[in-house]
């Protein structure tokens, strides 16, 4: 080049092969096809990362899901599982007084107004418990289960055999599947 040529401006903007712009051309050309197929590449790499990194967002999100799923379940069996110990803790007290109610028409003789009463009260305090779904029950007859029953006793039996439940000295309570209390109980030998 010549010093001249130095000096002088060039034009703004795309040059054509003459080393002249023409617009709409650009003065950078095109990257070798090397590059192309390189940017290709990565950008076909990205692309899969991206794939691989939404698919385990995605199976991230359905595990949280589904760990929230069991959570909420296991929440609500413990809630229900309180709320059934709180009722048996409650209906525990209360069979005393329905035994003591018992008790107390047993010795009743007459047919007064006080026993009239107290068979209300029974008759209203049983009827409360069953709405609840606490029954009681007495095994007479039943093979002795020391998981219900409570044995008082043993008794020799010509009529039973060995571990029959012959007699009934308290009733016993449940609620379902939950015993209250275990029915107190005299059994065969």
């Amino acid at each position: 080049m010549s010093p001249s040529q130095e000096h002088e401006p060039r034009p703004a903007g795309p040059v054509s092969d003459s080393g002249l712009s023409l617009p709409g051309e650009s003065s950078e050309s095109s990257p070798p096809a090397g590059e192309a197929d390189q940017v290709e590449q990565d950008f076909e790499q990205l692309l899969q990362d991206a794939h691989r990194e939404r698919d385990e967002y995605l199976e991230l999100a359905k595990r949280t899901k589904a760990d929230f799923e069991n959570y909420r379940k296991r929440m609500s069996q413990e809630v229900q599982d309180a709320g059934t110990r709180a009722k048996a803790a409650l209906v525990g007290e209360l069979v005393h007084v329905v035994d003591n109610l018992e008790r107390a028409l047993e010795a009743a003789d007459t047919d007064n107004s006080l026993v009239q009463g107290i068979q209300l009260t029974h008759r209203d305090l049983y009827m409360a418990l069953n709405n609840h779904g606490i029954e009681a029950f007495d095994p007479i007859g039943e093979r002795f289960d020391p998981t219900w029953h409570q044995a008082l006793t043993t008794k020799p039996s010509k009529d039973h055999e060995p571990g029959i439940v012959i007699a009934t000295e308290r009733k016993g309570y449940r609620l379902g599947d939950q015993l209250i209390r275990p029915a107190l109980v005299i059994v065969s030998e």
